[in-house]
């Protein structure tokens, strides 16, 4: 009998194209791997893979197993699922999150997944889209979020939402709230994401472009950072909107009419075309769900607030 779990991790090899990152993605050790693999070996008397240096290329017997292997883990999903349905069937994701989608939507997204699949275990990494594409590609994550697609063939990137971005202050700050011009923005520190950053680059070239070469930017790669340096009056802000809500609400931030579009920060959710998760297809279509519901019910939030301004005024 062939144990499905050696030819799960003999799957995971041929994916990735080594045994580290196989290693890596199942959370075991490199040591472990090989026993398996060696195991499976041993039981249909075949070599899976050539020899040193190269242990992640497969063999010709390899390469036949593979397409056998795959349909013969699918089968079994398929049947774990209709016998057991969502509450029996386990299974671990692990989901990579700039830091923007943490701070609006991502506790949604964990609460729907945790209501309709009880039995789910999630890991959630936070990082920047650089070292989450990275990760994704190496079979670290299952499903990652970035800030723009994935060029990469192997990745089925999807249109997730787009954030409108927006120059904000804090209402300490002498700075007019409609109509306010380069001159008065660029005599404090502009504030915003970290240095090649699409927000980052937007802003500078749009200073460099308007004779404002020299106004001083500062970046984060902490949204809080950001946030907190605009509280204390250090600069202006360019930030998601959607990001900082209570400081919005409260009084002590708010947005600037200084006639600039800047554009829109867009999210793409991206997973390998080559998983084996089941789960993964239904977290993506969650995932856009969740992210557009929050957007919609923002949008009207921020509808009724200008409308309470404008009948005070």
């Amino acid at each position: 009998m062939i144990d499905l779990r050696n030819l799960e991790t003999f799957v995971w090899v041929a994916r990735l194209g080594g045994f580290r990152r196989a290693a890596a993605k199942l959370n075991m050790t490199q040591p472990a791997i090989s026993a398996r693999i060696s195991l499976l070996e041993q039981d249909l008397r075949l070599q899976l893979f050539e020899t040193r240096p190269r242990r992640g290329v497969l063999t010709p017997s390899g390469q036949e197993l593979l397409r056998y292997a795959e349909r013969i883990l699918t089968l079994k999903d398929d049947m774990l699922r209709a016998v057991g349905g969502n509450t029996s069937y386990k299974v671990a994701l692990k989901i990579g999150v700039p830091e923007s989608i943490v701070h609006t939507w991502l506790a949604i997204l964990v609460d729907t997944l945790s209501r309709n699949y009880p039995t789910l275990t999630l890991d959630v990494e936070v990082d920047s889209t650089t070292n989450l594409r990275e990760s994704l590609s190496a079979g670290r994550l299952d499903i990652a979020i970035t800030n723009g697609p994935f060029n990469d063939p192997k990745i089925r990137s999807e249109l997730l939402c787009a954030f409108p971005m927006a120059w904000m202050a804090s209402t300490s700050l002498p700075i007019a709230r409609n109509g306010a011009d380069l001159a008065s923005l660029t005599a404090y520190p502009v504030i915003t994401f970290r240095r090649g950053s699409a927000p980052y680059a937007t802003v500078r070239e749009f200073l460099d472009r308007n004779g404002f070469a020299t106004a001083r930017m500062f970046a984060s790669s902490a949204i809080a950072g950001i946030v907190r340096m605009g509280l204390d009056g250090i600069g202006t802000c360019v930030l998601p909107e959607g990001v900082i809500t209570s400081e919005l609400q409260d009084g002590r931030m708010t947005v600037l009419d200084v006639g600039i579009e800047l554009p829109p920060l867009d999210f793409y959710v991206n997973v390998s075309r080559d998983t084996d998760v089941w789960l993964a297809r239904q977290v993506v279509e969650m995932s856009i769900q969740v992210a557009r519901d929050y957007l919609d019910e923002r949008t009207r939030g921020s509808k009724k607030l200008i409308g309470g301004i404008q009948n005070q005024d």
